[in-house]
């Protein structure tokens, strides 16, 4: 148990699914929401999130298997994978409905979350969401993949994963990515991988099938995200489309102020505490 900025304590400890051990970090009461990070980030892109939201809500940010400190996924991963497992954290942490908040890649698995699982999602924000559908795919396939460098003995695959990262993130903090850093390089391969992953999902087949109440955050300063952002909302009913000036890819702790007041807000106008 630790103790955060905003007085709340975090608690992080080990849910033991079907699918291996996964990792949480969680901060009030109330009405879980459960938080689902990019690739190769863990539940340190939701630090400064967690105890703005725990004043609300149970606010829970999970490590996706193979990312952070959950076990790697048993068998090939796919978002389907990692939303079934999500599902079974939360089954693990006796919460059988949630509002689901995801970031790029935690926004594809609460896509697929939603749509698979429908009755278990009261409220769904999907931030900085890409748009996969066939001509996605076939522009990715083969195509090399922003944090995919290779080791090298004198270490200048670091910095050659700092740079390719740089440009996306904002120059005055520094800090945020050294903690993206931090993450790629305990993600190992996945780090890579996750984004392979989402390049493979089919997510026009399941956009469809979303009946809860959405909303879709654009940040605007995030050139992959920014511009699917109208697609994704579009192909949601209903769906709500917000955009955060200024929002960059490390948008939950680039801004998690803003970033936590759209979720609280959307989630108490959409949900039963």
């Amino acid at each position: 148990m630790t103790t955060s900025r905003a007085g709340l304590s975090l608690e992080r400890r080990f849910a033991a699914t079907q699918h291996g051990r996964i990792h949480v970090a969680m901060a009030g009461a109330g009405f879980p929401v459960l938080l689902l990070h990019q690739t190769p980030r863990s539940w340190d892109e939701y630090r400064d999130v967690l105890p703005l939201l725990g004043r609300d809500f149970r606010a829970i940010a999970m490590d996706t298997l193979g990312f952070g400190d959950s076990d790697r996924p048993a068998g090939e991963p796919s978002i389907e994978l990692w939303a079934q497992a999500a599902l079974a954290l939360l089954d693990a942490l006796d919460a059988p409905r949630a509002a689901i908040v995801g970031h790029h890649t935690g926004a594809a698995i609460a896509v697929e979350i939603a749509a698979s699982a429908p009755a278990r999602v009261g409220a769904l924000v999907l931030s900085a969401c890409p748009f996969v559908d066939a001509a996605r795919r076939a522009k990715h396939e083969g195509m090399r993949v922003i944090d995919d460098v290779e080791t090298r003995a004198d270490g200048a695959h670091l910095a050659e994963l700092w740079a390719r990262r740089q440009p996306f993130y904002p120059a005055e903090n520094p800090d945020l990515l050294r903690r993206f850093m931090i993450d790629a390089l305990r993600a190992g391969e996945m780090a890579a991988e996750g984004h392979r992953v989402v390049n493979r999902y089919r997510m026009e087949d399941r956009l469809g099938h979303i009946r809860c109440p959405t909303l879709v955050i654009a940040p605007t300063c995030d050139p992959h995200a920014h511009p699917a952002a109208p697609k994704v909302a579009g192909a949601i009913g209903g769906s709500v489309l917000r955009e955060l000036s200024g929002g960059m890819v490390p948008l939950p702790d680039q801004m998690p102020e803003a970033f936590a007041g759209l979720v609280r807000e959307f989630v108490v106008a959409h949900v039963e505490a």
